[in-house]
């Protein structure tokens, strides 16, 4: 495998063929770089006038990715009116974005949060028993707050569900957390879409199999409201829970509270709330709230 090597400021990473990334340094000075991922997409810290930003870029070819790079740059082009059109206090803000000579590049306010599934520092095992692991350091944070980060994913979702969209490809790396402030931020909605939707993929649909619902293994399965709210219950069930062990002698969280976890993920749709409004209801109802 070919490998060629970057150099900014100091932080360095490689690609799979030359790209021409000199559009960087106009932005300001790099202090991360976020390369090992296999959307297509890198990823970089850049800082500027005191300023910080994050600023995700298509059309390399990262050395984790295996496919045109050039659908890499229609997918984040095409996920770029999201962000404006989902716009919430719990997701991550665009700034800007522009095209390169053969690329595209999104820009973001900078959050000081770490992701949940910090698979290029954390993999396999080490995710859940590693002390430095944001997984390990999110389980083993109190219950309350626990419950205030689902509380702001599950609020993000109302709004989603609100502007008449689905949420696709959302699971534990689509979750910041700032340890320090005690604050949420969704990242990476570039797969979201109009509701209702069909799973025109199959199996491979986009997600991690540990958050989908059975109809995003199923093709030509309605993708939908129901569908989200699995997706609600399973993320509940990864950052309360056993993940995919779903029996209550896993759960942090309550027998009220399990018992609306439990009916999100209910592999039959129709026995599932029938909005993530319904199940966002139920959830504070079995809370006290």
């Amino acid at each position: 495998m070919n490998r060629f090597d970057y150099s900014f400021d100091g932080v360095a990473f490689q690609l799979r063929e030359p790209h021409d990334m000199e559009w960087l340094r106009s932005l300001g000075k790099v202090f991360c770089v976020f390369d090992q991922q296999d959307s297509g997409n890198i990823a970089f810290g850049i800082e500027k006038d005191g300023k910080r930003s994050f600023v995700k870029y298509a059309g390399a070819r990262p050395m984790d990715y295996v496919g045109d790079p050039q659908e890499a740059v229609a997918r984040l082009t095409e996920a770029i009116p999201l962000y404006s059109a989902l716009q919430h206090p719990h997701l991550i803000r665009l700034t800007d974005h522009f095209r390169t000579g053969s690329g595209h590049a999104a820009v973001f306010d900078w959050f000081d949060g770490e992701c949940l599934h910090s698979h290029w520092s954390f993999a396999g095992p080490a995710k859940y028993n590693h002390p430095d692991s944001p997984f390990y350091k999110f389980k083993h944070l109190p219950l309350e707050k626990r419950l205030q980060a689902l509380d702001a994913i599950f609020s993000f979702h109302v709004h989603v569900e609100s502007q008449g969209y689905v949420a696709v490809d959302f699971y534990d790396g689509s979750i910041l957390y700032d340890f320090s402030n005690d604050v949420t931020r969704i990242c990476d909605i570039d797969f979201y879409r109009r509701a209702p939707s069909v799973n025109e993929m199959g199996e491979n649909f986009w997600g991690a199999k540990r958050s989908k619902a059975p109809e995003e293994f199923e093709l030509g399965a309605p993708i939908d409201a129901r569908t989200n709210v699995f997706t609600m219950g399973a993320v509940a069930f990864g950052l309360l829970g056993g993940e995919t062990d779903r029996s209550f002698a896993k759960w942090e969280a309550g027998s009220p509270l399990y018992e609306v976890a439990l009916r999100a993920v209910r592999e039959d749709r129709a026995l599932r709330y029938g909005s993530v409004r319904a199940f966002k209801s139920a959830w504070e109802e079995a809370r006290g709230k």
